[in-house]
C-alpha cells in the first residue's frame, strides 16, 4: 500500500513511520503544496488539521486525519475523513486504522474494462447458467444468496450483479464476516456513536451507511455473531438499525447479497443460522460450481491470468505451451479459480521465455513435492527466525488451498481467526 504523510509536524512523522509496515510505500511531505502533489500516487494519506483542504471525498483516496481531541471538526466525516486518530497516538491504534484502511482499499473494485472481461470468462454450459441468471435478478431489488467453495468468484459474481443493477452508480461495499473478530463485527456493520465504548473518540460510520443507496456484499455470513443476525434481520425487515450506543433509527436503502463456501441450509439446522434470517437472505439462490466441474473453462480462464499478470508484471504477451496446458486440465483444483490465478501468476514470474512451460507449474499441480525436502519434513532454511517460519507456513499452506482460510487452518490446526490474526502480524 502507498501511504502519505502529510504533517510538518516532526515528531508526528517519526511516530507514524515507526508502526507503519516496511513492506508499505510511504512518502511524506509538509507543506500542502508537496502533499497534494504526492496525492496522485497514494491510497491512503494521514494528515494533520493543517493539511483538511486536501480532503477529496471524490477522490478515492482515504484521509485519517491525526490530532488532539479539540482539533477534529464536528464534520469531520461530512468533510470525507475516513478516519480519526487521537494523539497522543499509541501503536496499536495505529495498527488498528491501517488494518481497516487495508481491507476497505481491498474493496474498490478493479479497472471497469478489466472487471468486466473478468466477468465473463468461460464458456462452460454450468458458468453460462450461473450468470444468465445473476443477469435476471440483477435489475430486481430481490436479496440474492450465493454458494460456492472457496475460490469460486463469488464476490466477482455479486459485483456482475451490482453493476448489472440501478444501484450500479452506488457503493459496492463487501465484508468478509469470517474475518472479523466478533466483537469488532457489529461496529464494522452499523458503526458507533462518540462514546459508545472506551475509545470511541468519534462518531463512526459503518458499512450499511457507506453502502446506502447500493449493495452491501456479507461473505461467510454464517459467521456472523447472533447478535449481528438480529440486527441484519431488522435491517432486512425494516430497512433501518442504530448505530452502536445511538437511539435514533437510521433508515438506509441497501441491497444484500450474501455469501457461504459452505451449505448454508445446514448451518441453519445446527443452529449457527436464524432460519427466519435465512429465508430473507434466500430469496434467489445462486450456486457457483467449483472448477473440477467445469474444466473446459480452463484454458479461457488460463489465457486471460496469463494476460492479465503478464501486463501487471511487465513481461508483455505470453503463451502456455501445450503440455503445461495439459497438466492444468488434470489438475483438480481444490482452490478453484483463485488457486488457478495464483499457480499462474507463480508461472509468468519464473518463466524464462514468454512461454509457460509444465517447469513453470508449480510442484503440487504436477503430483510433485516442492523443493528440498529432508525425512523430516520441509527444509527450513538456517537463520530463519520463528516469525518468518510461521510466515512460510502459513503462505505456503495458503497457497495449497487457493486462499481457502478455513481448509488452511483445518490443516494446521488452529482456528480460523488466528490465520486472520496471524497474516495480519506477519503482513
Amino acid at each position: 500500500m502507498r501511504v502519505l504523510i502529510a504533517t510538518g509536524d516532526r515528531k508526528l512523522v517519526g511516530e507514524l513511520s515507526g508502526v507503519l509496515p516496511d513492506e508499505h510505500s510511504v512518502v511524506v511531505a509538509g507543506d500542502p503544496g508537496s502533499a497534494r502533489q504526492a496525492l496522485g500516487e497514494v491510497d491512503l494519506a494521514f494528515i494533520d488539521p493543517s493539511f483538511l483542504s486536501l480532503v477529496d471525498p471524490g477522490s478515492g483516496k482515504l484521509f485519517i486525519l491525526v490530532a488532539d481531541e479539540d482539533e477534529v471538526p464536528e464534520d469531520a466525516l461530512e468533510r470525507g475523513i475516513w478516519d480519526v486518530l487521537l494523539r497522543p497516538l499509541r501503536n496499536w491504534q495505529v495498527t488498528m486504522a491501517l488494518n481497516r484502511a487495508e481491507r476497505m482499499l481491498a474493496f474498490i473494485p478493479p479497472e471497469e474494462g478489466e472487471a468486466e472481461e473478468e466477468f465473463v470468462v468461460g464458456s462452460s454450459r454450468a458458468i453460462r447458467e450461473v450468470y444468465e441468471l445473476a443477469a435476471k435478478v440483477a435489475p430486481t431489488k430481490a436479496t440474492v444468496l450465493i454458494e460456492g467453495e472457496t475460490g469460486t468468484g463469488k464476490e466477482v459474481l455479486a459485483r456482475f450483479i451490482h453493476r448489472r443493477s440501478p444501484r450500479a452508480a452506488k457503493p459496492f461495499i463487501p465484508v468478509n464476516c469470517g474475518a472479523l473478530p466478533e466483537t469488532l463485527i457489529e461496529d464494522e456493520l452499523f458503526g458507533h456513536e462518540k462514546g459508545a465504548f472506551t475509545d470511541a473518540y468519534y462518531q463512526r460510520k459503518g458499512r450499511f451507511e457507506l453502502a446506502d443507496g447500493g449493495t452491501l456484499f456479507l461473505d461467510e455470513v454464517t459467521s456472523l455473531s447472533p447478535n449481528a443476525q438480529v440486527k441484519l434481520l431488522r435491517v432486512l425487515q425494516e430497512g433501518e438499525f442504530e448505530r452502536i450506543g445511538g437511539a435514533e433509527p437510521i433508515k438506509v436503502d441497501v441491497r444484500i447479497i450474501a455469501a457461504s463456501n459452505e451449505n448454508v441450509k445446514k448451518a441453519v439446522e445446527e443452529g449457527r443460522l436464524r432460519e427466519d434470517l435465512y429465508y430473507r437472505l434466500n430469496v434467489v439462490t445462486i450456486r457457483i460450481p467449483p472448477l473440477r466441474e467445469r474444466k473446459e473453462d480452463i484454458p479461457e480462464l488460463a489465457s486471460y491470468f496469463v494476460r492479465k499478470h503478464g501486463r501487471r508484471h511487465g513481461r508483455g504477451e505470453m503463451s502456455i505451451s501445450e503440455e503445461a496446458m495439459e497438466m492444468l486440465l488434470r489438475y483438480d483444483w481444490p482452490g478453484n479459480v483463485r488457486e488457478l490465478e495464483n499457480a499462474l501468476e507463480r508461472a509468468v514470474i519464473l518463466a524464462e521465455g514468454d512461454e509457460i512451460t509444465v517447469q513453470d507449474l508449480p510442484p503440487w499441480i504436477l503430483g510433485e513435492p516442492e523443493g528440498e525436502r529432508r525425512e523430516d519434513g520441509i527444509f527450513i532454511p538456517f537463520g530463519m527466525t520463528l516469525d518468518e517460519v510461521e510466515r512460510l507456513l502459513i503462505k505456503e499452506t495458503l497457497l495449497r488451498t487457493g486462499g481457502d482460510k478455513t481448509k488452511a487452518a483445518q490443516i494446521l490446526g488452529i482456528s480460523r481467526r488466528t490465520i486472520y490474526r496471524k497474516l495480519g502480524e506477519l503482513s
